[in-house]
């Protein structure tokens, strides 16, 4: 037996006599305890809905998990063969047997065909265009089998359709060993993963870890996140904890996130909470006299349980629990037993799209597993108001007044389909004088790029990137916008996002009011920033990125206009290899016409404080972080009262 067996098994024998003869209950536990006892434990596991297993291309998405190591990617033409990073590449450019309004889809495409020339300060910029080339040749194939009449059947395209929710509730069958369930659409804002176990085992340690796809040439998948709950602590602490993380390899485990903290002076917050609730770690009796009892019920329920000096912990060992990991704009969030616990933030390329699989392991009874809220597109056959949501071809001899391009990430379904419902249906939008196109990299998940081309098809709106969208390489986005906009000579060239309400008239009535044709950049203008330094921050920029202590001013990035001068000078130094790359596209922007007014371009920054990138106020011409509800609220509330109200608080 090694030293830390003896260790672990000490500290259990030392808390089993602190806490011994100490009987823990609540009225919350006792309803839990008879649903999970009457509810799922005695449920005929084959009868009812909640219990119908979940295929996906015909294989269970719950198996046990197998602790080989993953194979390596491999030449289909032979395990002998090695594909070349440059031939690699070069196969996004070929030319495919694509009909003419196949190619719509691709405008741009070509156009970005040097993007492997311009990745110097965009991280994971390399890798990201040959992940593409695989998701592309991909994708092709299954185009290709398509056409040739081998995927008609319906059973195999809905075989192919990404699942709206996944779920598996037979306890007898999860047991007390490893687990896993695939997600093959990945995650997306709103999405949640719920699990009901019970801690048991010697020490009642366990972990969930939302895992992506290995990357190209690596064994390893990257953890997204890593949820580790360690009830009898560790080598830093003898009291629970929990420990967030990430872990690639190329950069091995980050720093981990630990609650509760040992820096509880240093508070950070992921999405306006906290990272780790205030009551997780607190005295249980000091609790009780600040009039917090009530949060607390699971874990004490007499005045004589009270006065142990115990501290709260939302799991404990033999106790059920019910825990949902919820994914947010910032982060993801955790509840446990409908109490706030945690908030871990994304870290750089690790973000909830990549999540291709669920694991769950360590000394944890799993009852059941539910993973809803994911991403999934409408099936157009059962769409009534679909010719209304389908965008014409943008002809170059009819000129536009403005082109609007929206940022979008390729799982983002409902994202688009509610654009489409509200803010694409203004009449300008309808009457041609404004265009809309989705700007959407690919995915690493053959399953959400089919069902990316199909939408692309079906609505007319879709410009495909010839990279995998990772949230460090937007600024290549405002690049292919503003190449697209001068291609359809638009006078105006505006960038949004997907969550973003834009009142399209209002920008058209701005920009006539304005009067500026040439030099503008109309929006939210910031004069007066400085770059992050803290490396823990989102928006870190070492001194190596920018080394000036202020940015030159820039438009906020939900939604900015450019005068087609500017979009056309942006393509143009593109082109000629003169553009810089720098990763905040909306800063990006504003240093590459600053460079501009360097050059003697006379520029006109024109203030619009009506665009709000924290969320709606009332009068807004933008409003950010809408959700497909709020943005169908939002458009029903333009319609009946003719005026730019909020929805909800």
């Amino acid at each position: 037996m090694k030293i830390q067996d003896y260790w672990l098994i000490h500290r259990i024998i030392k808390m089993k006599r602190l806490y011994g003869g100490v009987l823990v209950a609540s009225l919350f536990m006792l309803f839990m305890l008879t649903i999970l006892r009457y509810g799922v434990m005695k449920n005929p596991i084959g009868e009812g809905y909640l219990t119908i297993p979940v295929l996906i291309n015909g294989t269970n998405p719950l198996e046990w998990i197998n602790p080989t190591v993953p194979p390596a990617i491999k030449n289909p033409d032979g395990p002998s063969q090695v594909i070349s990073s440059d031939i690699l590449v070069s196969s996004l450019f070929t030319g495919g047997n694509f009909s003419k309004e196949e190619q719509q889809a691709l405008q741009t495409w070509n156009q970005l065909n040097h993007l492997i020339d311009h990745v110097q300060g965009l991280p994971n910029a390399a890798e990201a265009i040959k992940e593409a080339a695989s998701a592309w040749n991909s994708l092709i194939s299954s185009i290709e089998e398509e056409k040739q009449g081998h995927a008609n059947d319906s059973s195999r395209a809905k075989e192919k359709q990404c699942p709206h929710f996944l779920n598996k509730m037979n306890s007898t069958e999860l047991g007390n060993s490893s687990y896993k369930l695939q997600v093959p659409c990945g995650l997306t804002q709103g999405s949640s993963i719920t699990v009901i176990g019970i801690p048991n085992g010697l020490l009642g340690n366990f972990r969930i870890d939302l895992t992506g796809e290995p990357l190209p040439g690596e064994p390893e998948p990257p953890i997204i996140l890593h949820y580790n709950v360690r009830l009898h602590g560790d080598k830093i602490t003898e009291d629970p904890v929990i420990v967030q993380n990430t872990w690639t390899i190329a950069h091995d485990w980050g720093e981990e996130d630990r609650c509760p903290s040992p820096n509880p002076e240093k508070v950070e917050k992921v999405d306006e909470l906290e990272q780790c609730n205030k009551i997780v770690g607190k005295n249980m009796s000091q609790l009780h006299t600040a009039g917090m009892h009530s949060h607390i019920s699971r874990q004490s329920s007499t005045t004589e349980e009270l006065s142990i000096n115990r501290k709260y912990f939302p799991f404990k060992q033999g106790y059920p629990f019910v825990a949902t990991l919820r994914v947010g704009t910032e982060g993801i969030q955790m509840t446990v037993d409908g109490k706030y616990i945690t908030s871990f933030a994304f870290r750089e390329t690790l973000e909830p799209w990549l999540v291709s699989e669920i694991k769950i392991s360590g000394d944890l009874k799993l009852i059941s597993i539910l993973a809803s809220g994911l991403p999934t597109s409408e099936d157009s056959e059962h769409i009534i108001d679909l010719e209304s949501l389908k965008s014409s071809p943008i002809s170059a001899q009819t000129p536009l007044d403005l082109f609007i391009g929206v940022f979008s990430t390729a799982n983002n379904f409902k994202r688009r389909m509610a654009v489409r419902r509200t803010w694409m249906q203004y009449n300008a939008v309808r009457s041609n004088i404004t265009a809309v196109r989705f700007f959407v990299g690919l995915h690493k998940s053959p399953i959400v790029n089919e069902e990316l081309w199909r939408e692309a098809q079906t609505y007319g709106d879709v410009q495909l990137m010839p990279f995998v969208d990772y949230y460090s390489l937007i600024t290549w986005k405002s690049l292919a916008i503003c190449i697209f906009g001068t291609q359809v000579s638009a006078k105006f060239v505006m960038k949004t996002d997907d969550d973003a309400f834009v009142r399209v008239d209002e920008v058209l009535d701005s920009l006539h009011r304005i009067n500026v044709n040439h030099g503008l950049l109309y929006g939210l203008i910031n004069s007066d920033s400085r770059p992050h330094r803290n490396t823990d921050s989102k928006w870190y920029i070492s001194s190596e990125e920018w080394s000036e202590g202020t940015y030159p001013p820039w438009a906020h990035g939900p939604g900015y206009v450019v005068s087609h001068d500017i979009a056309m000078t942006v393509s143009k130094k593109f082109r000629e290899n003169h553009l810089k790359m720098f990763k905040l596209e909306d800063v990006a922007m504003g240093i590459w016409i600053a460079d501009m007014k360097k050059e003697g371009v006379e520029v006109r920054y024109e203030n619009e404080g009506r665009v709000y990138p924290e969320g709606c106020k009332d009068g807004y011409v933008v409003a950010h972080y809408q959700g497909p509800r709020e943005m169908l609220c939002l458009w029903q509330k333009l319609k009946e009262t003719k005026r730019a109200k909020c929805c909800g608080d």
